[in-house]
């Protein structure tokens, strides 16, 4: 039983915990547990770093069929960064990112695949950071919020979620997220909204490209436009909807097993204006957190409203 089946069946007040230590082991052995997450048998020989090569896969897709550029992508980490900068939660608060860095292999910035077919389509600042972390929240019905003592104006309300699964090492068309789009877009069909209703917005940005494609995949922007979002300063946190504002898993980090809990804590921070220097400056009635296992295989999204 789930969270939020355990309060449908009757339940008050349950804890939701993830958490995620992934700093014992070198890069290239976390890669290799983490690739129990792809389909093994099939795809772990890819690369060393298994779901990097996924993703630059997808990359490399993108940018033949649409043109994206190096300097595209410099724009999501340079906004996960800057974000992250704000943040002294984040693993990358104190690391600065200009656009020529971004852009450049350096280095510093080196390209780490050694599939030759992938190799020029990741650079560690397209990369999600490999964090230790945990996340909290309390899930309740309005018997446990008054059990706790507390207004509903400390809550959000869940107003509904979408649930994707899809089989391992099946993506059928590299260019869309397509679990992505139909957990979101059940989330969104459920609580009645569109995607120009968000306000605010977590999503899985294992890597730039798909921060870029999750903007087309929840349908804030047209097939193949996923970058015009940035490049147009929508998505930052002053834009009108801003995406992973506290540096998503690019600035933030990425304690896999913390993850999907962290989004709905960030959205919840945001909307009871808890988060200090990077604290969107207006009010926030509607969030939108998608989260993804896997390349794209599983995707759970929550539609969050503020209370008062």
């Amino acid at each position: 039983m789930n969270a939020i089946e355990s309060i449908q069946s009757g339940l008050d007040v349950v804890l939701v915990v993830g958490a995620e230590v992934q700093t014992t082991v070198r890069a290239r052995e976390g890669a290799d547990y983490l690739a129990r997450a792809a389909h093994y048998a099939t795809e772990r020989s890819i690369d060393d770093f298994t779901f990097p090569a996924l993703l630059a896969r997808r990359a490399k897709a993108y940018k033949e069929a649409y043109g994206l550029t190096e300097r595209d992508l410099a724009h999501f980490s340079v906004k996960a960064y800057n974000n992250a900068n704000h943040n002294p939660l984040a693993h990358m608060c104190a690391i600065k990112m200009t656009l020529e860095q971004a852009e450049t292999e350096s280095d510093r910035n080196p390209k780490i695949l050694r599939n030759p077919d992938l190799h020029d389509h990741l650079k560690v600042s397209d990369c999600s950071q490999v964090s230790d972390g945990a996340a909290a929240v309390l899930l309740v019905s309005e018997a446990g919020l008054q059990k706790l003592g507390r207004a509903m104006a400390d809550a959000v309300k869940l107003r509904s979620y979408g649930f994707c699964t899809n089989p391992l090492g099946e993506v059928k068309d590299l260019l869309k997220l397509d679990t992505a789009a139909a957990a979101s877009g059940e989330a969104m069909h459920d609580a009645n909204i569109r995607p120009q209703d968000i306000e605010v917005a977590e999503v899985h940005d294992c890597f730039t490209i798909a921060e870029l494609m999750m903007y087309e995949a929840i349908g804030l922007a047209d097939q193949g436009k996923g970058k015009e979002l940035v490049l147009s300063g929508r998505t930052s946190r002053e834009g009108d909807i801003p995406v992973n504002t506290g540096g998503g898993l690019v600035g933030f980090g990425h304690p896999v097993g913390a993850t999907g809990i962290k989004q709905a804590a960030e959205i919840y921070r945001q909307m009871k204006g808890q988060c200090g220097d990077y604290q969107v400056q207006r009010e926030l009635n509607l969030g939108l957190t998608v989260n993804m296992g896997g390349d794209d295989r599983t995707v759970v999204s929550l539609v969050l409203e503020n209370q008062s």
